[in-house]
């Protein structure tokens, strides 16, 4: 009647799912694909270490940035991203994986403390949400801020804002940072 397209739901709008149901795994395994093609497309043999670090820094764990700034994603995804970039990492030699030499809680310290500072996803994950929070709190001005207040926090401001009734994903998202 007003000539709006009806939405499904698995389309994406600006790379983010515009619909997020139960499901969380299937909405963003596109992310997980993108990532698989990216690092484990049969290249991982012409990178040295140093070369795969940077990939891994530069392009991997951008590709996840931006949907984890809207989204709190499950920590079975993060689980299987984590794995990727591990399998990238370590390598494989006649489809085996070969064997990892320090934990992934290593691997994630900083540089100066010994590990090579990749991002340990599910804590990157809530540090970027708890940077919407912070912005929902200090920019007041902002769309962003104007809607979320109308929707979720009418009354009062976002600090003593609560989950309510029906909330979006995104708004369950930076209520869990």
């Amino acid at each position: 009647m007003f000539g709006a397209e009806v939405i499904k739901q698995h389309e994406t709008y600006l790379g983010l799912p515009s619909l997020v149901g139960r499901s969380k795994v299937n909405i963003f395994h596109a992310l997980k694909e993108r990532l698989d093609k990216k690092l484990l497309g049969g290249k991982e043999k012409n990178f040295s270490q140093a070369g795969k670090e940077i990939l891994i820094k530069a392009v991997a764990q951008a590709i996840t940035t931006y949907t984890m700034s809207v989204f709190k994603l499950p920590d079975t995804l993060c689980d299987d991203l984590t794995s990727i970039v591990l399998r990238f990492w370590w390598g494989q030699s006649n489809g085996k994986n070969k064997m990892a030499w320090l934990s992934w809680n290593k691997i994630c310290t900083p540089k100066q403390d010994g590990g090579l500072g990749f991002c340990d996803l599910p804590a990157f994950n809530l540090a970027l949400l708890a940077k919407q929070g912070w912005r929902l709190q200090t920019n007041t001005h902002s769309l962003l801020h104007r809607v979320f207040k109308a929707r979720y926090f009418p009354n009062s401001d976002f600090l003593h804002a609560e989950l309510g009734l029906k909330p979006s994903y995104a708004w369950r998202s930076i209520m869990a940072a």
